[in-house]
Order: C-alpha cells, then sequence, then structure tokens
C-alpha cells in the first residue's frame, strides 16, 4: 500500500493517493477581490482540476469540508455548489464557520474522492 504524495512542498502536498483514495488539500479561490460567488466557483474549478489530475471527478467525491468566513454567505455559496454538483452524486458533507488563513477570503474546500481506477 503506497502512499502517492503530489506536488509536496514543506508543509503540505496538494494531492495525496492510497489505496483508491484520493485527499485534496485546501482549495480557495483564484481570485480573493471577488465576491462569494466567484469565489466559490473559481475554487470548485481548482478541485475538478486536482481531481483530473489525481484521476478522478465530482462524481467519485465521497467527502467535502467547506469552510465559510460568515454564514452570511452560506446560500449564495450553496446555489453555485448546487449547479457543480452532479444530480445523484451528491457527497457526505459538512460547512462550517472558520477564520480564514487570508482576511479576503470567504470560503475554502477540502475534499476526499475515489480514484476511478485504482
Amino acid at each position: 500500500m503506497t502512499i502517492e504524495r503530489i506536488e509536496t512542498k514543506q508543509r503540505m502536498s496538494r494531492i495525496v493517493k492510497h489505496n483508491g483514495t484520493i485527499y485534496l488539500c485546501g482549495q480557495v479561490c483564484s481570485d480573493a477581490t471577488q465576491g462569494i460567488s466567484e469565489q466559490t466557483q473559481t475554487m470548485l474549478d481548482k478541485v475538478d482540476l486536482l481531481l483530473e489530475q489525481a484521476g478522478s471527478n465530482k462524481e467519485h467525491i465521497l467527502s467535502a469540508t467547506i469552510y465559510i468566513k460568515d454564514m452570511e454567505y452560506f446560500a449564495q455559496m450553496n446555489a453555485v455548489w448546487d449547479n457543480w454538483v452532479p444530480e445523484g452524486h451528491a457527497p457526505a458533507r459538512a460547512c462550517v464557520t472558520a477564520n480564514m488563513a487570508r482576511e479576503a477570503l470567504l470560503v475554502e474546500i477540502t475534499v476526499i474522492a475515489a480514484e476511478i481506477n485504482p
């Protein structure tokens, strides 16, 4: 049972694969000057790219944890999320309020997914 670490730096790996399971590090938006809808969309776009790189896709997400700066953004974030998640493939999910690493960040996500062909 090998652990594969992809794009590893001192603090973290962007992707870790083990035994057919893919773990993504926390993903944030591309442009923190944007509002919650744009931040959520670009964050999910990054998840799509990383899952593809790891041999999976959003239909194979097992679990997602969403960290949101303030629950006032919850409905807007969910509108983007609901359009992104394929019908019938909603993962187990939690959403919590969190202090963000940078003041301008409004949302972050961590994802665990199954590899398509382990």
